[in-house]
């Protein structure tokens, strides 16, 4: 399975269908944080990359990643006032894949003022 996302709208209690998400590989070097974009997309109906896993099991490395997901920008889109600067503008979760055989499924449960990760099965 590799590696998977899907963002739930806590505050509408339905998929975050049209979110924005950005998928990075990073490292450290020499105390340098480094981010390389791999893909950007926009979530479907389903609140999932429309495209399917974002990497599969032959595809995926053990490594550093970065999704980040334009959380003000969506609620914004949904008719949501929010106050300027809003309180959550982009939420960038960084997380390790320890293991490439394994699935890591990367959720994010989100509101215009919270937001919650784990990984998922």
């Amino acid at each position: 399975m590799g590696l998977s996302t899907h963002v739930l709208d806590t505050m509408h209690g339905c998929p975050a269908a049209g979110m924005g998400v950005i998928l990075m590989t990073t490292q450290h070097s020499n105390g340098v944080h480094i981010a390389q974009r791999v893909k950007q997309f926009v979530l479907n109906a389903d609140g999932r990359n429309p495209d399917g896993p974002l990497y599969d099991n032959a595809s995926l490395r053990v490594g550093t990643y970065r999704l980040v997901f334009d959380v003000a920008a969506y609620f914004t889109a949904r008719g949501v006032a929010l106050p300027q600067p809003p309180f959550l503008d982009q939420v960038s979760l960084d997380f390790g894949i320890a293991h490439a055989d394994q699935h890591y499924h990367v959720p994010l449960l989100v509101s215009p003022w919270s937001y919650s990760t784990y990984r998922g099965s």
